[in-house]
């Protein structure tokens, strides 16, 4: 089946910095992938790239078949789900929560800008009502809490029946509760058959849901181990990523490290 993601070689150089170096990944139907990595390594980065909002210095990527540089860039992004703090500081926070949710069917930041029908907005209720906060619709977005407008930009992501989930950092600050309500929903669209090829990316092994199946560990913007996650995440892999001694365990399909 062709890939859902794959970047072969690709390099980011900004200001003779090398942010991404040489990385070889491939993303397939179905998996559902947690990228780990410590501050700088390159994860939001790669997920820019993955998501066609920037182009890399060097390497090829290809995204649901096509590939980066002979594609329209803007038509292929309403195949893609992507949720991320950079992306939500680019809406409007007098928006409602219901219009953040519509302007994904055609990847705008505006609904003026498109023509929806009754039965989009009806959809867009009944996504933030499937991440529980659907007595949010007409609430403004910049008045929400952060675990809200985490939840509606999962929702939003899955507006436009997408073929491929980019979430980065999704549970970032986000309190304990909030946090494992959101791991919960996660690990539910994790384990639905109908959910796409699913990236997320994190610095915790706490934060990654059960359903997961493979593990991307960036160092210095390299690749330092990536698999099936039950053999690539494992406490040798995890210490030579984040560069400390650490212990993992796993326990009903959860993760936890600390520093031996």
């Amino acid at each position: 089946m062709t890939p859902a993601l794959r970047l072969a070689s690709v390099s980011v150089v900004r200001d003779g910095h090398r942010i991404l170096d040489s990385v070889d990944w491939t993303v397939r139907t179905g998996e559902r992938w947690a990228v780990l990595g410590p501050n700088g390594c390159g994860k939001t980065t790669l997920l820019r790239v993955a998501s066609l909002y920037l182009h890399p210095s060097t390497g090829e990527v290809e995204v649901l078949g096509e590939r980066l540089g002979r594609l329209d860039v803007r038509r292929h992004r309403t195949r893609i789900g992507v949720a991320s703090q950079a992306f939500a500081d680019l809406l409007r926070a007098d928006l409602t929560a219901a219009e953040v949710v519509l302007t994904a069917k055609h990847a705008a930041l505006e609904p003026w800008w498109h023509t929806y029908e009754p039965a989009d907005r009806e959809a867009a209720v009944a996504l933030l009502g499937r991440m529980g906060v659907g007595a949010l619709a007409g609430r403004r977005f910049g008045t929400l809490s952060s675990g809200e407008r985490q939840r509606v930009q999962l929702a939003r992501t899955l507006m436009a029946d997408p073929e491929l989930l980019l979430l980065d950092e999704p549970t970032a600050g986000l309190d304990l509760g909030g946090r494992e309500d959101l791991v919960r929903r996660l690990g539910a669209l994790a384990g639905d058959p109908g959910t796409p090829a699913t990236v997320l990316v994190t610095h915790h092994v706490e934060e990654i849901p059960p359903g997961f199946t493979c593990a991307l560990l960036l160092r210095a913007g390299r690749v330092l181990a990536a698999g099936p996650i039950e053999t690539t995440l494992t406490p040798d892999t995890l210490s030579a990523c984040f560069g400390v001694p650490l212990q993992l365990e796993v326990a009903g399909g959860r993760y936890r490290a600390w520093a031996t």
